[in-house]
């Protein structure tokens, strides 16, 4: 049995900046994939699976900190940002800014290659079947390998990059730190097609080469979005989200037997730009679903022995379930963290909690919000969406909260007098409470604990308050 300083399960995204970042440090690092190395960090059988947007921050972010560049081909194609639209099309708010459309795979095996020209060793088709647990520890992983046989590895420190489903935290022992499961209800089962096509006309509110476009729609994609992310040569990544508790009240309120499948054919019908449409299954990638979380991270990232990256952590931004950004910063800074643990010689849990904190300044502090702002946009119907994007915020206000910031909306007297409607009342009244607990949040999250020993009593209050909201705001599509 090998023993290392870090092992790190998973060599998706977060798992190969995390490899490379604490190798920089100086440590020994193991890298696992269940993988083959030409198909290194594919989610599912299906590919690589997701929407391949990426903002230009997140980029700027890892090549500052571990030094690698990014350019074509994994750059796809730039986009100047990302627009959300009303479900009647009539507006539309600036989501996100300028970032690009990635080749996944490609990007894939550009990390891999990073990782093993820092000295990463690595070990492809190795499936982690759990943690190695020494009096409540980790100090390692077992598995089988690409034989089937039974492998153990030890080591100091396990980062866990597995994804939503990863073994490793769903076998963690019993414990105040960190969540072994995710609820159903902060899931978004979601789907995609990469098209080659043609366009029929040019309509800028249903495919844009210049941006990427989300449309909120709850009868089309209840509890969650369409997508129409551009790529090069006339391609497309086209998909939605949907949350099973909206969608079933949707088919329930509809007399409807819709699946994600279906509503994946009926949202690309829909769009009328699109024609001669066609797979594209360079890297057999051209079709796949898969499941994401779209709640605030796990409130912690750490256990003893333990850190968790990307995915297995529900990092994806709550409200666009965008991950690619959160498991690139979490990566590196789990990297960074442990591989410094190791060099120090003290691995316990107080000189690993540095993650946390971290991980909380640079993007975590915005996502309990966030996760807020999503629960009260699952309450509302399309009537309630379009009129409040048409009344409720300025697009000034709406950028703010997309970037997980709460405006201030001083002006509810006046927009109150503008309201209609009792439906329309009560929703704006609502987004007031949401915009409430979003700061309340956001204040609880600049205090984030300093060590474990004050974990306790911080998660009550988050837990306490993210309670409330979810008390209040019920998913109601139609």
């Amino acid at each position: 049995m090998a023993e290392y300083d870090i092992i790190v399960a998973g060599g998706g995204i977060a798992g190969a900046l995390a490899a490379s970042a604490a190798a920089q440090k100086g440590a020994k690092v193991l890298m696992l994939d269940r993988n083959d190395e030409s198909i290194v960090g594919r989610k599912t059988n299906w590919g690589w699976v997701c929407g391949d947007a990426v903002a230009k921050s997140h980029l700027d972010f890892v090549s500052k900190e571990i030094d690698i560049k990014f350019d074509e081909p994994e750059l796809d194609l730039k986009v100047d940002g990302v627009y959300a639209f009303s479900p009647d099309l009539e507006n539309r708010f600036l989501f996100d800014g300028e970032g690009y459309s990635l080749d996944r795979p490609k990007l894939a095996r550009k990390l891999l290659k990073y990782a093993l020209k820092n000295g990463v060793e690595y070990i492809s088709k190795f499936n982690v079947e759990g943690p190695i647990i020494e009096d409540n520890r980790i100090v390692g992983v077992h598995g089988r390998n690409g034989n089937s046989e039974q492998e153990r590895h030890k080591a100091k420190l396990v980062i866990d990059a597995l994804g939503i489903s990863s073994m490793l935290r769903r076998k963690l022992p019993a414990n105040d730190y960190i969540e072994r499961e995710v609820s159903t209800d902060d899931i978004e089962s979601t789907g995609r097609y990469i098209f080659n096509f043609e366009a029929n006309k040019d309509d800028l509110r249903y495919y844009d080469p210049k941006n990427a476009l989300i449309h909120l729609n709850q009868q089309l994609a209840p509890g969650g979005y369409g997508w129409v992310f551009p790529k090069k040569g006339n391609k497309m990544n086209i998909g939605i989200g949907v949350e099973k508790k909206s969608l079933e009240l949707r088919n329930a309120k509809l007399n409807k037997k819709d699946t994600l499948h279906i509503l994946i054919d009926e949202y690309v019908k829909w769009n009328p730009i699109i024609k001669s449409t066609s797979i594209d299954e360079t890297d057999s990638n051209g079709k796949g679903y898969w499941s994401v979380t779209v709640r605030r991270q796990f409130d912690s990232l750490v256990y003893p022995g333990y850190l968790g990256a990307g995915d297995s952590m529900a990092m994806p931004n709550p409200i666009s379930a965008g991950g690619i950004g959160p498991a690139m910063v979490s990566g590196v800074l789990a990297g960074q963290v442990a591989g410094e643990a190791v060099a120090k010689g003290d691995t316990s849990l107080d000189a690993i909690w540095d993650y946390n904190i971290r991980y909380n300044n640079d993007y975590g502090n915005k996502t309990a919000g966030l996760e807020v702002f999503r629960v009260y946009l699952q309450s509302l119907n399309n009537d309630l969406i379009n009129y409040g994007m048409a009344h409720f915020l300025t697009k000034e206000e709406a950028i703010e909260i997309s970037y997980g910031r709460v405006p201030e909306l001083t002006l509810s007297s006046t927009f109150n007098k503008l309201l209609s409607g009792i439906a329309n009342i009560t929703a704006f009244r609502n987004l007031l409470f949401a915009v409430g607990k979003m700061k309340k949040l956001n204040s609880i999250y600049k205090e984030y604990p300093k060590s474990p020993a004050q974990f306790s009593a911080w998660k009550g209050m988050v837990t306490a308050e993210m309670s409330g909201v979810k008390e209040r705001f019920k998913p109601n599509p139609i």
